[in-house]
């Protein structure tokens, strides 16, 4: 069976990373389990329920309780295990159809389950539901060990990956046979029984640790918030103290001004505040999350994790994680990756000393008597911008309103994708909180339904930080053609009652980058539910490249209007933007590259006596980390790699994708349509968005672009000296 890992809590999806397709067994056939009567009256229960209404059917996220969900695992888990028994014991010679096919099929009730758990645990976490959440996390461990260590299954599915089979399957059900037997091949299906055992230990241990990892880190951004006083607020833009004071109401505070323990409430204080030791309190409280010695501190379990990673590969022979890790991405190597972070970090750390000179230079100016610290970088960089370019990040923000951007990516979805989105009628989707709005996808060409996408955009507690996107359900055609269900997730600071909402550049950006992962769900055309999954240094880049239609004409002139006047940005403003595109690449590159070379070099060494704290802090002496800069993601906070695995050793893999990303735009900038060329947009969608991971990527992007992607591409976009 293949659990979609976007359907799932970043706190399992280690053991789904693991366990996906889900499929190594015992030297016995596990022994299939009837459903007691007790079990069948549990059918009743909501979270078990196929997906009744409209378009297909849609989540009952308005009527599902987490008391429900401990019993509705229960069902799921063994159900999906009496499917695998079916399959992996069945008297027939295995084929695609009897072995892969089925596996497919499989885990239907168990899917739906993880939609309603994810929305759980990434939207609206809870007291009630951490406490189950802990309960299910070994019982989820144990129910994939029984799959993973299921011989006959993997006997079965060694059989059908055989040169004699294979010749006979079409390139799709290659590259699914392919997949699947790497998952259990890369996972233990090899190994003795003793190791097997170990192995499954491990995958439960951490399932645990992840958790706790993750549940430390929502902890101390929900207990640290900052209220101010209005003798406070200098600096401070009206919308942003709009929404400060908003917050400070929802959490009983009226009269007070709450900022927030996130990064969208932390980058934008940093870059307005003139109250200094304010700035660095703020700062402090945001990057010492997970770091400050107390029940929450995750540098113990940091230790723990890596320890117990570099032990399960080695029982698969592999020196170390990352090399694990790697043997089926882009990258292919730890070595690989690492070479190319650093073709890039000299040229972003040397253009960060520019930006401090500059930055103290303007300090010096004012009279401010300071060295530039941490939490003066963002303040002054601001200064610097409008010093240079005659540009406020103020100025432009009364032009980026998030209703108007949500139409912009409609317009661009339209233009590339033929796909129109039309609001639902309100209460006929069910949603899991009132914020969250639904539109159904169509093709405006065929009037065909492709789907629905719900967007849940602002911040609040129990939810997670950050931006991500994720799909309910995704494309197949194994029963029939399936419809897709995705989502896009923000933390926008929720503006006043009757008041726009306002954001910055760089969050524009990430909203048209979370767009994109649902273009890349909405445009499969994939028949297998496994291959709408993805190879981590790639999926990242569709994503990336549509940030790109942010800056074009047609997206400025239509939709960047004034939230008073009406007015469209003046061409002077949009030539200011333009001119500054590459302003302050050394902070947002060295930041990021500092978050990504931790994580590698952190999953290429032996961690037996590692002290995460004095890791990160010598290996930044190392790379000349400059001191004006932290990492993006501090270790003790970094959820990507440590709240599961879906980016441990991955996180290069943004930089990875960039370089595809600046590639493809410089193809597009030379088009004769430019970025909205038909001929160029149509194959976009056919070789890199639709295809999904039923095509290797380093094929699919030679197919778009007709060759590899070339590095000083990336160097260019960012204003860095070329690569020779």
């Amino acid at each position: 069976m293949k659990l979609r890992p976007s359907l799932i809590s970043s706190a399992l999806i280690s053991t789904l990373m693991l366990g996906c397709a889900d499929t190594q067994t015992t030297s016995q056939p596990t022994n299939q389990v009837p459903v007691t009567k007790a079990a069948q009256a549990e059918q009743s229960n909501p979270l078990l329920q196929e997906w009744s209404g409209p378009y297909g059917g849609v989540p009952a996220f308005d009527t599902v309780k987490v008391s429900d969900l401990e019993s509705a695992f229960t069902v799921a888990a063994q159900e999906s295990l009496n499917e695998i028994d079916v399959i992996a014991n069945n008297p027939a010679a295995p084929t695609f159809d009897n072995t892969i096919l089925e596996m497919e099929r499989s885990g239907k009730a168990l899917n739906r389950l993880f939609a309603y758990f994810g929305v759980w645990s990434s939207n609206r976490s809870s007291e009630e539901f951490r406490a189950v959440q802990v309960k299910l996390i070994p019982q989820y461990a144990q129910y994939s060990a029984k799959i993973n260590r299921n011989e006959r299954l993997f006997a079965r599915i060694k059989a059908v990956h055989s040169p004699e089979v294979m010749k006979s399957l079409n390139p799709e059900q290659q590259r699914l046979v392919q997949i699947t037997y790497n998952n259990f091949a890369q996972n233990g299906a090899t190994l003795e029984p003793a190791a097997k055992k170990r192995f499954a230990e491990i995958n439960e241990q951490l399932a645990q640790l992840h958790t706790q990892f993750a549940s430390n880190v929502l902890a101390d951004e929900e207990n640290y918030v900052l209220y101010l006083t209005k003798e406070q607020l200098g600096g401070l833009p009206d919308s942003f103290v709009s929404a400060a004071a908003a917050a400070a109401k929802s959490r009983g505070k009226e009269g007070s001004y709450a900022i927030t323990n996130t990064r969208s409430s932390m980058s934008p204080f940093l870059t307005y505040s003139t109250e200094r030791k304010l700035r660095q309190k703020v700062w402090e409280t945001y990057y010492s999350r997970g770091d400050n010695g107390d029940k929450h501190d995750n540098n113990q379990l940091i230790a723990k994790i890596l320890k117990l990673r570099h032990e399960r590969v080695q029982l698969l022979g592999f020196s170390n994680y990352a090399e694990w890790r790697l043997q089926d991405r882009m990258a292919q190597s730890p070595d690989r990756a690492i070479k190319l972070m650093e073709a890039v970090w000299p040229a972003a750390i040397a253009r960060v000393k520019e930006e401090v000179a500059d930055m103290q230079a303007v300090a010096n100016k004012l009279g401010d008597k300071i060295t530039v610290k941490p939490w003066d970088y963002r303040y002054y960089a601001e200064k610097v911008r409008k010093q240079k370019y005659d540009l406020d990040s103020n100025e432009i923000k009364q032009y980026l309103q998030l209703d108007k951007l949500r139409d912009a990516m409609f317009y661009v979805a339209g233009r590339l994708f033929h796909f129109e989105f039309t609001p639902v009628k309100e209460g006929s989707v069910p949603v899991f909180h009132p914020d969250v709005k639904v539109w159904e996808v169509t093709n405006k060409n065929t009037g065909e339904h492709v789907g629905l996408w719900y967007l849940d955009p602002f911040a609040r507690k129990g939810k997670q930080s950050g931006a991500w996107a994720t799909s309910y359900r995704g494309h197949t055609t194994i029963d029939g053609k399936t419809n897709v269900l995705s989502s896009n997730n923000s933390n926008f600071i929720k503006p006043a009652p009757g008041e726009v909402t306002l954001i910055s550049w760089d969050d524009a950006e990430t909203f048209f980058h979370e767009f994109g992962h649902a273009l890349h769900a909405l445009s499969s055309k994939v028949n297998y539910p496994s291959l709408n999954g993805g190879v981590r240094d790639y999926t990242e880049f569709q994503s990336q490249l549509l940030e790109r239609w942010l800056f074009t004409d047609e997206v400025i002139d239509r939709f960047l209007v004034h939230n008073k006047t009406g007015k469209p940005m003046p061409q002077s403003l949009v030539k200011k933007i333009k001119k500054a595109a590459t302003f302050n690449q050394g902070f947002a590159t060295t930041e990021y590259l500092a978050s990504a070379l931790i994580d590698m070099k952190l999953h290429t060494i032996d961690p037996a006596n590692i002290d995460a704290d004095q890791f990160e802090r010598e290996t930044l002496k190392a790379l000349n980390m400059p001191e004006e800069i932290v990492m993006r993601h501090r270790t003790p906070h970094f959820g990507h790699i440590f709240s599961g695995e879906g980016y441990a050793a991955a996180y290069y893999g943004y930089m990875w994708a960039e370089v595809l990303t600046a590639d493809a735009a410089e193809a597009f900038a030379n088009a004769p349509g430019g970025f909205y060329d038909e001929a160029l947009a149509e194959k976009l969608v056919e070789h890199l968005f639709s295809v999904r991971n039923a095509v290797d990527p380093v094929e699919a992007y030679r197919a778009f672009r007709g060759k590899d992607a070339d590095i000083n591409a990336l160097m260019r976009a960012r204003g860095f000296p070329v690569v020779r």
